[in-house]
Order: C-alpha cells, then sequence, then structure tokens
C-alpha cells in the first residue's frame, strides 16, 4: 500500500487511524476526530450499485421508488454523478453490487477521496449470495428450517461469507428472523418458520455461520438481523401493512429471536417496514433504542429498509416532509440510510439546527467505522478478480447445498407409493409447470447458468433406475400458464404410464417478476394452487395411475384435496440449485426423506392463523362443514423406516424454580432402513395466572439410526424453560404441574408425556 503524497494532507506523518496495529477504537476515534459533519453523515448514507442504475435506466417506465422494491433510480444521478458523489465522501456503503469488477471500481473510487475510508458493501444473501451469477444457491431458509439442523444452517452461512468476500461484499442483509404466522405473507419462504425457539436457534446458527467468532477474521461478513420487528404477521397479509400487537405477544413471540441472534454477537440490525401499534418501526425509539439497545444491549448499528424513511412522510405520515422524517428516524436510533439521496443534506442540517446532537450523529458512525476496520477494508478492499471463478459454487459448497435439499424436503403423505420400486415400475410421466423450470431457486436469487441448477426433470433423467423409461411432458415453465391442452395432453401420455409424478406449486424468481405468484411483496388472498394446477392434478387423478404430487412453493398451500386424494405428497419447498436431484433421490428411495416441517400447513385461508403454538380456547368452538385444525401439523414429516419412542424420563419429578432437569428420552428404528429423525421436546403450562399456549417447543435433536439401532437422547431444561410474563409483564416461575412432551411432531398423538412439578 502506498500512500505516497497522501499524508501531506495533514502536515504530519501517517494518521493513527491508518496503522493497523493501534486498536479498533483508537483508529475510529482517530479517523473521527479529522472527519468533517458532512463527511460523518456520507458514512450514514447507503446507495444501490451501479447494475440497478443501468437496468432503470432501460426501462420504459420511470421507476417509482416508493412502489418498487426490486429497482432504483435516482432521477438525474447518472453513474459518473455517482462517482462524484463517492468522491466529496458523501457515501459509506452500497448495497446489490452484483460484479467483483464493480465492487473494485466503487472501492478504487473511495480510495481517491480525502480520507481514503473504503466501502461497505452489502447484499441480500439470504440463502447464499445468489444475487451474483454463478454462486451456490442453497435452499431458501424456510427449506433449511424443515432440516432442523443448526450445525447445517451455520455451515451454509459459513460458506455464503466465503463466495460474499471474494466476490467483494461485506455484509449480508440476512438473517430474517421474522415469525412468520401469516401464510399469505409472501416472505414466509425467508424466513424459519413459525416457532420462536426454532427462529432462534438457526437465526443464531445463521449468525454465528456469517461472522464466525469474529467477524474480522478473514471470510466472515456482517450479518443484519432483521426486520425488528413483527411485519411478519400483517393484519391483511400485505407486506409493511399496520400489526397490532400486545406486549405480551412481541415479547413472547416477535423479540426472543432477536435478543438471542444479539446474544450471539450480531452487528447490525434491520428495521421493518411496518408499525407497530400506530408507531412506525423505522421511527420507534421504543423499538431502535428503548427495547433494543438498552435492553437487549444491542452494541452495533441499524440500517433501513429499502426507503423506509421517506415512508414515514409518505406513507405512514407521522412527518410532514422529508428532513423531519430523517430527524425521526435518527433521533430514534438510526445509524444507516438505504438508500439513495435526501438523507444526508437534512440530516447535515438538522445537526447545524442543534436539533440532532453531533454526539448522535458519532455513535452512528463510529460503529459503521469499527465495522470497516475489523473487516480489514481500510488495509484490502480490493478482491482479486480471476480468483472468483474458483472461489464460488465450489465442489465443497455444492456437496452442502445437496446435503441440505436432501434433509429439508418433507414427505407428508405416502400410501404404499414412495419409493418407487423398479421391478413395478416401468414406465414414469413426469410433468407439471415446476418440473422443469428454476422455481426450486426460490426468491432473493438472480438468473443463474442452467448448468449449475438441476431441475426435477433433471433429476429424473438422472437418477433413474436401469430400465425404467422415463417421459418428461414439459407443459411450459410458469404455473400461471397452465392450459386445457397441457391437461388434455398429460392425460393422454399418462395412459402409458405407472406412475404419474406432478410437480406443482408457486414461483418466487424475482426476474421473472410478470409471473411470480410468491416472495417478497407477493402477497394472496387465498392459498389455492394459482391458475390450473388443480385442474390438472384432479385429471391426473381420475386416470386412476398412482400419482406422487411434489409441491415446489415458498408459502404454505391449501391443498386438502390432494392431501384427501392423492396417494403420495412431497413438500419440497424451495430446495435450491440441487433440489432436482434431491426430489428424484427421495422419490427412487437413495435418500430417505428427513424433512419435518418448521410451520404448520392449514387447510385454507379461512383458518388462517393457524400455528401449533396458540392457546387453549383457539379450538374451543370449530368450523361448520369443514374439519377445524391444520391439514398437516408443525413439526410434522414422514419417513421410509418407522420410530418408536419410550417415555420421556426425568431426572426429577419436582424441582425448585431455577433448577434444572434432564430428559432422556429412547428412539428406536423399527424399519429395514437407515432413517434420520428429529427428535422434539414440548413443554405445557398446566395452569398459571395467565392464559399459556397449548405447547411450546423447547428442543430438538437431529438423530441418524441403522435399522433396528436405538439411541437415547438427552434434553436440559433450564428457567427459561417454565418462564413466562405475568400480569405485570415480569419474566416468572410459577409453581406448579408441567407436561414435559417428547415425540415426533407437535401432534398430540405424537407425543408421549411426563408430568413435572416446580414447587
Amino acid at each position: 500500500m502506498n500512500f505516497t503524497g497522501y499524508f501531506s494532507v495533514y502536515g504530519q506523518g501517517e494518521p493513527g487511524y491508518l496503522d493497523p496495529g493501534l486498536p479498533v477504537a483508537e483508529r475510529v476515534e482517530d479517523l473521527l476526530e479529522r472527519m468533517t459533519l458532512e463527511e460523518k453523515v456520507g458514512q450514514m448514507s447507503q446507495y444501490v450499485g451501479l447494475f440497478h442504475l443501468e437496468k432503470s435506466a432501460d426501462l420504459d417506465t420511470p421507476i417509482d421508488l416508493m412502489a418498487d422494491d426490486a429497482n432504483a433510480f435516482y432521477p438525474g444521478l447518472s453513474g459518473k454523478g455517482l462517482y462524484d458523489l463517492i468522491g466529496k465522501g458523501k457515501i459509506g456503503s452500497f448495497l446489490h453490487v452484483l460484479s467483483a469488477k464493480e465492487a473494485n471500481q466503487l472501492q478504487k473510487a473511495a480510495r481517491q477521496t480525502r480520507l481514503r475510508i473504503p466501502l461497505l458493501i452489502g447484499i441480500d444473501a439470504i440463502h447464499g449470495n445468489a444475487l451474483y451469477e454463478g454462486a451456490t444457491v442453497y435452499p431458501t431458509p424456510l427449506s433449511m428450517a424443515s432440516a432442523w439442523d443448526t450445525g447445517l444452517v451455520r455451515e451454509i452461512a459459513r460458506q455464503t461469507a466465503r463466495e460474499m468476500r471474494a466476490t467483494g461484499t461485506h455484509w449480508a442483509f440476512s438473517p430474517n428472523i421474522d415469525v412468520a404466522r401469516d401464510p399469505r405473507w409472501g416472505r414466509v419462504g425467508e424466513t424459519f418458520g413459525e416457532d420462536p425457539y426454532l427462529v432462534s436457534a438457526l437465526g443464531v446458527a445463521m449468525v454465528e455461520g456469517l461472522q464466525g467468532d469474529d467477524f474480522g477474521q478473514p471470510g466472515n461478513v456482517l450479518a443484519c438481523i432483521k426486520h425488528f420487528v413483527a411485519g411478519s404477521e400483517p393484519v391483511n397479509g400485505l407486506n409493511a401493512s399496520p400489526m397490532d400487537v400486545s406486549e405480551r405477544t412481541l415479547r413472547e413471540v416477535y423479540f426472543p429471536p432477536y435478543r438471542k441472534a444479539i446474544e450471539a454477537g450480531a452487528f447490525t440490525a434491520m428495521a421493518a417496514h411496518n408499525e407497530i401499534n400506530g408507531d412506525p418501526c423505522h421511527g420507534s425509539r421504543y423499538l431502535l433504542t428503548d427495547i433494543l439497545r438498552k435492553e437487549f444491549g444491542f452494541d452495533g448499528f441499524v440500517v433501513s429498509d429499502w426507503m423506509d424513511i421517506e415512508r414515514l412522510k409518505t406513507v405512514h405520515r407521522v412527518v410532514e416532509n422529508q428532513k423531519e422524517a430523517c430527524f425521526r428516524a435518527v433521533d430514534a436510533g438510526m445509524d444507516m440510510h438505504m438508500h439513495g439521496p435526501d438523507f444526508l443534506e437534512p440530516v447535515v442540517e438538522l445537526v447545524q439546527e442543534n436539533r440532532l446532537a453531533e454526539e448522535r450523529i458519532d455513535a452512528a458512525v463510529r460503529k459503521i467505522l469499527e465495522a470497516k476496520f475489523r473487516l480489514g477494508l481500510f488495509e484490502n478492499p480490493f478482491v482479486d478478480e480471476a480468483e472468483v471463478p474458483h472461489l464460488i459454487r465450489t465442489a465443497g459448497h455444492q456437496a452442502t447445498a445437496l446435503e441440505a435439499a436432501r434433509k429439508s424436503i418433507v414427505l407428508l403423505k405416502n400410501e404404499g407409493v414412495l419409493p418407487l420400486n423398479p421391478d413395478n415400475v416401468k414406465n414414469i410421466l413426469v410433468t407439471g409447470p415446476n418440473a422443469g423450470n428454476h422455481t426450486i431457486l426460490g426468491d432473493w436469487t438472480f438468473e443463474q447458468p442452467s448448468g449449475n441448477i438441476t431441475t426435477v426433470a433433471e433429476g429424473f433423467k438422472a437418477i433413474a433406475p436401469p430400465g425404467v423409461k422415463l417421459d418428461y411432458y414439459d407443459m411450459g415453465k410458469q404455473v400461471t400458464e397452465v392450459t386445457g391442452a397441457h391437461i388434455e395432453e398429460a392425460v393422454r401420455r399418462s395412459r402409458e404410464a405407472d406412475v404419474v409424478v406432478a410437480v406443482v406449486g408457486s414461483n418466487s424468481l424475482r426476474y421473472e417478476s410478470r409471473f411470480k405468484t410468491n416472495g417478497e411483496n407477493v402477497a394472496r388472498d387465498n392459498l389455492d394452487l394459482v391458475g390450473m394446477q388443480q385442474q390438472l392434478i384432479e385429471a391426473l387423478y381420475h386416470t386412476g395411475k398412482p400419482v406422487v404430487v411434489v409441491l415446489v412453493n415458498g408459502r404454505p398451500l391449501g391443498v386438502e384435496w390432494i392431501a384427501n386424494h392423492i396417494p403420495a405428497v412431497i413438500e419440497a419447498w424451495e430446495p435450491g440449485s440441487a433440489g432436482g436431484q434431491a426430489i428424484a433421490e427421495i422419490i427412487f428411495g437413495e435418500v430417505n426423506p428427513s424433512g419435518k416441517l418448521p410451520i404448520t400447513i392449514p387447510r385454507n385461508v379461512g383458518q388462517v392463523p393457524s400455528y401449533y403454538n396458540h392457546k387453549n380456547a383457539h379450538y374451543v368452538k370449530k368450523y361448520k362443514w369443514s374439519e377445524t385444525g391444520p391439514l398437516y401439523p408443525f413439526g410434522f414429516g414422514l419417513s421410509y423406516t418407522g420410530f418408536e419412542y419410550s417415555d420421556p424420563v426425568l431426572s426429577a419429578e419436582k424441582i425448585k424454580a431455577g433448577e434444572k432437569v434432564t430428559v432422556r428420552v429412547s428412539v428406536s428404528n423399527t424399519g429395514e432402513r437407515t432413517g434420520e429423525e428429529v427428535v422434539q421436546l414440548y413443554v405445557r403450562d398446566l395452569y398459571s395466572s395467565v392464559t399459556r399456549p397449548l405447547k411450546e417447543l423447547k428442543g430438538f435433536k437431529r438423530i441418524r439410526l441403522e435399522p433396528g439401532e436405538r439411541k437415547e437422547v438427552v434434553f436440559e431444561l433450564d428457567e427459561e424453560a417454565f418462564s413466562f410474563y405475568n400480569m405485570d409483564m415480569e419474566r416468572i416461575v410459577e409453581p406448579g404441574a408441567f407436561f414435559i412432551m417428547t415425540g415426533s411432531s407437535s401432534a398430540n398423538e405424537d407425543l408421549k408425556t411426563a408430568e413435572l412439578v416446580v414447587e
């Protein structure tokens, strides 16, 4: 690194902040003292990369930044203008920089500024760095959650971080630790499901994988926990719509994953689009300062979501202009603006007018600079472009993606059809709109090379045993464009088949926005299969041939007819680039399915909300003319083998509040195949001073058993497993009896129970 001619700006020797031998805190303070107010606020300002500007400039109609969360266009700002802003120290961060070359170009421009402060570059690496062409695309988070494997999620995050750093990005807008309780909401697929305990465990694993023990170590990145808070149960299912929720529900359902992730060291957080009880999250001092920082001990920085500071005026209408929006957000605890102009100048003015203290700006900038120093960006902000192809989508990363796909696929129903036996099944028809397309990738991906993806049809071709004839009928790539003619042809070709595999569901691909039926900002007012997919399944069923339905989808679908009529149903979710292979392996029996649902599948949209940890009164009354309760319960998933559970055995039948109890349960493989099982533990408080959920997940372990093998699984429950918020919102443990339940799902019939008394 050559700083010749640079230090003369100061008329002295090397500035302290450029000495890597000094502690980070000293470097931060040295640099902060040298910065003008404008340069400080520049560090709080984030812009989108040139790809978005160029793409938006090519569109026929101007972009409405308030309405479009996928594109960006800054009126009157060209690429040259963007570089001019960098040169003046008015930009500290970028998001969605989609090539290593562009990342290097931007960092080179930052090197020419007065203080040579590098840029912090972030990207929505939700399930791999999948917005980057050629990256590894892992299963989406809801799929990952179906594996119930914290070690696997941690490894996926670790590999994602390596691919991000190789391509010039340092900050993952992940994990999404929203607790998803409304399947109408389009973003369910980027969450870990409906349960606070499971979401917390997997969110912590993701943070640990992305950041490592120290995000300053090579190959690690910043994690960003989002979206704080409770945007996942909007009043009408629409993204960003209001949320009215009690403090009890916030503390029992929505806060726990954030508290756990902060304890795990998450360095950044993102506010939510929505309002909470009339208080917009982006301008909420209660949420951003009182809860996040003071109560939870968060010690990083908070970034806004896409243009949501502006929405304090345009949508929430709690302020009358952009300047007041900036004041309310920054004063509440917001540290960085995503994205674009109309932030720096208003904030500078607010400080000059003594409405915002410069100390508040310093507090925000201090953490942003700390991140840049710890990431080593002052020493080396560049990446080797020639090395990128060798560092992304490596053989090891592809193997992990395949393992995750295999573990995440859930077998919902099997009446003796699966696995397919080549002795009996000689002709297979594979069809359906999701059989030959890339919807297995899910949301938060851009178009990937076809050679990097194994579709379901390709998976069947590769995995089918010798002597089995495959007939793939391609009825198009879009779930919305199945026609009557397609159905007629599928029925005709099914006459020659011994089994029909129909792959249906939804499309979350953001680069196919015209056909998108799921994902960010794609809410639905029903949970039916879109288009004519239901008619397709019914027509195939009426041929009398055995039908296997494979669902590729990013949210629970109301498939009650399919559950009642089709003999084999597989929930594949969005299993990533290796998903087609994993699906075929499971159908042919090369892999024993082991996924478990991380979210309840309701019968239909009329029974929403439908989640397992409901209150006792939730189903006291019944729906008329319909069966009441979930179609498939939380934690459910079948296997090709059988598992037998012993009764749980407690280390003590009575304990005192604050003491721990050990729970032991034996699980045996009673079948003829090796299998993996997710052993689940739930706790129920039988009587309490406030109503409590019917049961709550408090432990899970994934185990592998050979045929005839028996293993003992041990859980330890501490005070937290039995505590709750009383009427005064104090966290307490009340004396009384608790059920400790262990088994294969949350359904009562799948659980065995022991009773514990807390004195």
